[in-house]
């Protein structure tokens, strides 16, 4: 497959490590020179710096025999113009776009707008992709990640493993017998900053981070097992009224289940459109960081607070000064991979990665076969793939325990029809199934050539 990624910023570069390090043929155009070196070097990956609209720059490209183009800059304007001239003259077939402007966002997707009028196939919103990895974060307070699958009915939860988890010490393999009602398995652990894929002896100890497979119907009990309590979140206070924090507070207001929020905004003219916008959320103008402004808005009594602004440092910090306040749990958002690893000394709960969330709703768009969804974990250290079996794939009629899968490899949960199952040795895969998949990133290829992906892309 021919690929043109518009963009070599991070969610850029991400995509084209993943598409070409699966062998894909890859060329990435930025106007920023340095960012396309930086690409060439280090990706196998071709690069042309120029204007990614300009027709001259695509065709230089290769846009005329490329399978798709994903416009990822910087400027709505540019992604929109951009697919516009991979559509009128290169007639390439697939294009999707990241769009930020809530003003374009409400105008294409509403009834009026016809999709030939401005050809792209599929629109990423970065906020809306955050606001709902932030509403998934408040869902399951007490832990670090967490990603929906399976159509609601799975749950991928990153649990920190502190000293009173009552299975510390304990082989996984051993869970099942001790816990045989119960609808989880560990599918990754990250320990002293390496992530793996547990083999059945490995057993979990203090300071693991791991991820945890779940029917959502046991997350519940599932994080009582790894010595976790769910509370629910009653009162949120939201720093940063921006893009993020003003998509975040819109949906908090649409949850069934009312939810008392307030937004502390330090740009006054942003915190105006913030308070002008929003129907029950209070809006404060002020540094997220001024204690006696959080305590104003009630931070010591709040269940959770969310830091989103365009600052990671700053975001870490008002989630510090939160938890100093009595805030229950701390969450910021951290475009910066290299910074979660302050997370645990710093003592902040949980982290939204918009990059990366952002990355994997693109991919999810993208994959071949019948990917239905996939989610990057850390910085793109591995994957979870969910997919339909087709009847060609090497796993359909075969038990699990009979499939060679690589070491980094773990099926997470099978779904047969309406009901997720737990992967055991002896449940035999079928046509039509839906497996959930984790992988190491050198694993990926091998595991969507088990899935027979490459047969129908388009």
């Amino acid at each position: 497959m021919k690929v043109i990624i518009c963009g070599a910023g991070q969610v850029g570069w991400q995509i084209a490590r993943h598409l070409s390090g699966e062998l894909n043929d890859v060329t990435v155009v930025d106007n920023n020179a340095d960012l396309v070196r930086r690409a060439t070097e280090t990706l196998d990956v071709q690069g042309i710096a120029g204007f990614a609209s300009y027709p001259d720059v695509l065709e230089r490209a290769g846009a005329r025999d490329a399978d798709m183009i994903i416009a990822a800059t910087h400027s709505d304007e540019v992604n929109m113009v951009t697919c516009q001239m991979a559509h009128s003259i290169f007639s390439i077939q697939r294009k999707i776009a990241r769009l930020r402007s809530k003003s374009y966002l409400q105008a294409i997707h509403s009834d009026l707008f016809r999709r030939d009028h401005l050809p792209i196939d599929v629109v990423i919103s970065p906020e809306r992709e955050v606001a709902a990895a932030a509403m998934r974060r408040l869902s399951a307070p007490s832990a670090f990640d967490t990603e929906i699958f399976m159509d609601g009915k799975a749950q991928l939860l990153g649990i920190r493993i502190e000293e009173d988890c009552p299975i510390i010490n304990t082989p996984l393999r051993q869970l099942t017998d001790l816990f045989s009602t119960l609808s989880s398995i560990v599918v990754g652990v990250r320990r002293k900053g390496n992530l793996f894929a547990p083999e059945s002896e490995d057993q979990l100890f203090v300071g693991d981070e791991c991820y945890v497979f779940s029917n959502v119907q046991d997350v519940d009990r599932t994080m009582e097992v790894f010595g976790k309590t769910q509370k629910k979140q009653d009162r949120v206070v939201v720093v940063g009224g921006g893009n993020v924090g003003l998509e975040v507070a819109r949906t908090l207001e649409e949850r069934e289940s009312r939810v008392r929020a307030k937004i502390i905004e330090r740009d006054r003219r942003c915190a105006e459109l913030a308070a002008e916008s929003l129907e029950r959320t209070i809006v404060l103008n002020g540094d997220g960081l001024d204690a006696a402004l959080l305590r104003e808005a009630g931070i010591e009594r709040a269940d959770a607070m969310l830091a989103v602004t365009d600052d990671d440092r700053a975001n870490m910090l008002a989630a510090v000064r939160a938890k100093a306040e009595g805030c229950a749990l701390a969450i910021a958002l951290i475009n910066d991979p290299s910074m979660v690893a302050l997370m645990g000394p710093l003592g902040i709960d949980a982290y939204i990665n918009p990059r990366a969330t952002t990355v994997s709703s693109i991919l999810r768009h993208i994959r071949h076969g019948r990917v239905r969804q996939v989610y990057s974990i850390g910085d793109a250290e591995a994957e979870v793939i969910e997919a339909e079996v087709l009847s060609t794939s090497p796993l359909a009629g075969q038990k699990l325990r009979d499939i060679d899968f690589p070491e980094g490899v773990l099926v997470g949960a099978v779904r047969k029809g309406d009901e997720v199952l737990r992967p055991s040795g002896s449940l035999r895969i079928e046509e039509k199934d839906v497996v959930a998949i984790f992988a190491m990133a050198k694993d990926v290829p091998e595991v969507e050539r088990l899935l027979q992906v490459s047969i129908d892309f388009f």
